[in-house]
């Protein structure tokens, strides 16, 4: 495994993708979710931030998937080795 700046840049790349195949902005997240800012949605995408627990249901929220969705860029990763 990574270390954490490795793990949050290959969570953001993942709400990336995840955020551009629903077609959705990050405004669009910001309006769908609940307390998210758009500084918070980009930060996140860039491996800046590590996430509180009612930051990441709210992303979910936001991005109009479950919590479960999220996680599965750990699925990604390990398909790779």
């Amino acid at each position: 495994m990574g270390t954490k700046n490795e793990e949050l840049i290959r969570f953001g790349i993942h709400i990336k993708d995840l955020r551009k195949s629903k077609c959705l902005s990050q405004d669009d997240v910001v309006v769908n979710s609940n307390n998210l800012t758009k500084s918070t949605v980009s930060d996140i995408e860039n491996g800046k931030r590590n996430l509180a627990f009612t930051t990441f249901l709210d992303l979910a929220r936001g991005l109009n998937v479950s919590p479960l969705e999220l996680i599965k860029y750990f699925e990604k990763e390990n398909s790779y080795s």
